[in-house]
């Protein structure tokens, strides 16, 4: 039996796809084996090209293979594939897929054998409908991933994301109550919906967010639904009227900010201000007590000032957000910030997401210690270890049974770890 090995970079939905290519070959009669065990005949690498970052580290790990693994043939998939398919069709590569026809990549590679040579599957993106992959495992019978998103419009002047992955396009509502079910039914007792930009859903066929929650929501056996990331703009009064009558929708929200100065956010082309970002956080609030409330903080954008950055720093730590990501800012070639003048030097950037990375150190041990005496539901990944609803990390003495979802009383906190005791006569059903 052939055996197959797969590396994913990048975020949750890159995730998605490497697992649903991974079960392609499964299907087909190929073994899967770790990725550092040196016995694999192929390497899928699926990669990504959000930052420079990304991009070193994909084209590192394709030469690695080639060099270490000169008999076995590679895969290249995702982002940077699809940005620029020659940079890594490096040696040892067959086929390069980018982000569409994952669901073909065994008929591909067989296509690539059958010529001798590496294979370029990479086509344009304009009208691409939406890939149905699909995905039996997922993270330790605990929690599944939702892909119900595919692609962004957005066009954010320092965002590269646009022209790899497309246009917006959605799974369609009734695909999702189906694989929502047959989720539930296999046992994940929480679903986290997901997608490049998930505020986007429905939009292009009239369809609303909220209804594809709520399809998650009701599935048979399905415990919790997560959301992945948000905007502000879909927080309306109607959207909060509808999740407040999900019980089972966890009460954490990432809303993504990028930046907390109103001069910034233009230069980015975001499309909100920190007054309707501040709102949005009050709606939110509002609607269901205690949420937490998590973002992304881009720091060191082309022109941002020691004031602008003041400005961000006060302005995250007003709205007291549950936890933060802080990224310092990446030139992509392309994008319109990679054109403005005044680059942030990069040891400005890195002092300046050292500070932003402290302070979200700060809010999450504080947004932690809220829970102090509260009893949580906690769904458990280990056998003392799992998460609250609100995404607070929860170790216990006792044990819990992982996949299990039970009660914990919450005795103290350590930084963002919360400690607490399970209540032996109660649980979650």
């Amino acid at each position: 039996m052939k055996k197959i090995a797969v590396h994913t970079l990048g975020c949750k939905v890159n995730q998605y796809d490497t697992e649903a290519m991974l079960e392609c070959f499964e299907r087909a009669g190929w073994e899967a084996v770790p990725f550092d065990s040196g016995e694999a005949d192929l390497y899928l690498v699926n990669t990504c090209t959000v930052t420079g970052t990304g991009d070193q580290k994909s084209l590192r790990l394709i030469r690695h293979l080639g060099r270490e693994f000169p008999k076995a043939h590679i895969i290249v998939a995702g982002c940077l594939a699809q940005r620029d398919a020659a940079r890594v069709t490096l040696p040892g590569v067959r086929l390069v897929i980018g982000t569409q026809r994952r669901s073909e990549v065994v008929p591909l590679y067989e296509a690539a054998l059958a010529q001798n040579g590496p294979l370029i599957a990479v086509g344009p993106l304009k009208g691409a409908a939406f890939e149905r992959l699909f995905v039996s495992r997922h993270e330790g019978k605990t929690r599944a991933v939702m892909k119900i998103q595919e692609g962004c419009d957005r066009w954010c002047s320092y965002c590269i994301i646009p022209s790899v992955r497309g246009p917006v396009r959605s799974m369609p509502l009734e695909a999702v109550k189906a694989e929502a079910a047959r989720l539930g039914e296999a046992g994940y007792c929480e679903l986290v919906l997901t997608g490049i930009h998930l505020a986007s859903y429905g939009r292009e066929s009239g369809e609303r967010l909220a209804d594809a929650i709520r399809a998650a929501h009701d599935a048979s056996g399905v415990r919790r639904v997560r959301l992945g990331s948000l905007e502000p703009v879909v927080v309306t009064d109607e959207f909060c009227r509808a999740i407040k009558a999900m019980p089972r929708l966890c009460p954490q929200f990432h809303l993504a900010l990028q930046s907390g100065c109103d001069s910034v956010l233009s230069r980015m082309k975001r499309r909100y201000t920190t007054a309707e970002f501040r709102e949005a956080a009050a709606k939110l609030r509002a609607c269901l007590p205690g949420c937490a409330l998590t973002t992304d903080v881009l720091t060191g954008f082309p022109g941002e000032t020691d004031a602008e950055a003041e400005e961000t720093l006060a302005f995250v730590e007003s709205i007291g957000f549950a936890r933060i990501h802080v990224f310092p800012y990446s030139r992509r070639a392309g994008t319109l910030a990679d054109r403005m003048g005044a680059q942030v030097p990069q040891a400005v950037k890195r002092d300046r997401a050292a500070k932003l990375i402290a302070l979200g150190n700060k809010l999450a041990a504080s947004y932690a210690k809220e829970m102090i005496g509260a009893v949580r539901e906690v769904l458990f990944e280990e056998e003392n270890e799992g998460y609250t609803p609100e995404y607070v990390r929860v170790r216990v003495d006792g044990a819990g049974e992982p996949g299990s979802i039970r009660r914990v009383l919450i005795g103290r906190t350590e930084d963002e770890l919360a400690f607490g005791r399970v209540l032996q006569d109660e649980r979650s059903e």
